[in-house]
């Protein structure tokens, strides 16, 4: 069964993404929301096999200065198949001409991102809705980051 992979929103079954976000596991992402994400994202990658979505990603740019890839997500049964690498291949390669890619991970799959020449930033920082949920997954470091207050 051959995978197809599009790059247009057009036809896409935002509930049929949404239960592949759950079954990825990449948390619960409503249909409505996913709809918008991805309709606000320049460039977009869906994996179908036999019409069914199989894997997903995105890429918010600006068009110069910044591509930020993310919402990689691909259902348990085609993890390991090569269907993530070549979505994440071809986000990177639309992001081309960017000064910068930039990846966010689930914590514990950068050295899958590393094959594609992503490193680790020492500067990243974030303001999550639970950030103490964002702490507890692991995407944030719980060390407190020094400020203007607490050098001296």
């Amino acid at each position: 069964m051959a995978i197809t992979f599009s790059h247009s929103t057009d036809g896409i079954d935002w509930l049929e993404l949404e239960a592949l976000y759950r079954a990825a596991p990449l948390g619960n992402k409503s249909a409505e929301s996913l709809k918008t994400v991805f309709s606000n994202s320049r460039y977009c990658c869906f994996a179908q096999e036999e019409g069914n979505l199989v894997g997903v990603g995105r890429a918010l740019a600006d068009g110069a200065d910044c591509s930020y890839i993310c919402d990689v997500a691909v259902l348990p049964s085609h993890q390991g198949t090569g269907v993530g690498k070549e979505i994440v291949a071809q986000l990177v390669a639309l992001s081309r001409g960017h000064r910068k890619i930039i990846l966010y991970s689930v914590p514990g799959k950068e050295a899958f991102y590393a094959r594609f020449g992503f490193q680790k930033m020492l500067t990243a920082m974030a303001i999550f809705a639970d950030q103490k949920q964002a702490m507890e997954i692991g995407y944030l470091d719980t060390t407190e980051p020094e400020t203007d207050c607490t050098r001296r």
